[in-house]
């Protein structure tokens, strides 16, 4: 595992911006200077300008921005602020102010836990107040190029090119900000094949991005590496990370604990299980949603923004 000690972006720039590229620089394909982002992404952006920014504090310095987008984890310090995940952009005047009252700390470095918008879509302006952006590798290529999500029918753009991350990694990778250890690592394709873990060690705080969505069923990305199965692995490791009081921050919805967690791995593997069954005996996709095997678990897990067909479909397309 790599340890690098963070330092501010100027310097970070002047010493590995060309190590950074060569690690995977991948040229952007040209796109028509009319495209448009998608119709889910305009409703966002739309509903993040009025919306309202919750925060948190957990532990160890560490607060949670709850309300725009996937969950934002904050950790400021005399190193200058080091942020996982962004919202969405239009949320950009509420997020600032809420990071104004934690410290006057500028904002360093952000890490993104995945390549999707809800998460990255605040990039450009994080990166033009001075922050580093680190994030897988795979992060990198797909926030590079248009990516089209199937099941939404929807192709989202690129980001610009100041706005992708410029600190890659393969598999692994140990940063050190304001007194903390921070350990980023990848998961086997789970959400998608770009998802990463951040667990701010001292304070024992695992932030798993879409890995995990506390109270709801989960999206599963297909059409960008995701798997039902590796989402069950992502769920056995955050388990085993940390310890019985690790607090854990999901991508979305409330902060939680490893019970919750728990209690969201055995649903994943009693679903798949109860799909898997069907699809064995011929069912069709429509006949194995018409089954239901979601329905113990609906009044739960079934009012997020995934409904019950919707994840019964996702299972299956894997199993």
């Amino acid at each position: 595992m790599k340890e690098t000690p963070l330092i501010t972006r100027r310097r970070f720039l002047a010493t590995t911006a060309t190590t950074a590229a060569a690690a995977y620089l991948t040229p952007r394909p040209l796109f028509a200077q009319d495209a448009q982002p998608p119709a889910m992404v305009v409703q966002a952006r739309a509903a993040a300008a009025t919306g309202k920014i919750t925060t948190q504090k957990l532990r160890g310095n560490v607060s949670v921005l709850l309300g725009s987008g996937g969950n934002i984890a904050v950790l400021p310090g005399p190193q200058g602020k080091l942020l996982v995940d962004t919202g969405i952009s239009t949320s950009r005047p509420q997020i600032t102010e809420a990071l104004a009252a934690i410290s006057p700390d500028p904002i360093e470095h952000l890490i993104n836990t995945h390549w999707h918008y809800d998460h990255t879509d605040g990039n450009p302006w994080i990166h033009s107040v001075g922050a580093t952006i680190i994030a897988h590798e795979k992060t990198r290529f797909r926030l590079s190029n248009p990516q089209t999500i199937a099941i939404f029918n929807a192709t989202f753009l690129p980001l610009p090119a100041e706005a992708l991350p410029t600190l890659v990694f393969t598999d692994s990778h140990l940063l050190k900000t304001n007194g903390n250890t921070i350990n980023l690592q990848h998961y086997d394709p789970a959400h998608t094949d770009t998802d990463i873990s951040v667990h701010f060690t001292d304070a024992d705080i695992l932030h798993t991005g879409d890995t995990w969505t506390n109270g709801a069923y989960p999206f599963i990305d297909y059409s960008t590496g995701g798997h039902i199965d590796g989402m069950i692995r992502a769920a056995q490791r955050n388990l085993a990370t940390g310890t019985t009081s690790t607090i854990v921050i999901p991508g979305h919805g409330p902060v939680g604990n490893k019970t919750q967690l728990s209690e969201s791995l055995d649903m994943l593997t009693a679903i798949r299980e109860k799909v898997a069954e069907l699809k064995k005996q011929g069912k069709s996709v429509d006949d194995t949603v018409a089954a239901k095997p979601t329905a113990q678990y609906d009044a739960k897990w079934g009012n997020g923004f995934v409904k019950p067909d919707m994840f019964v479909k996702l299972v299956y397309q894997g199993v």
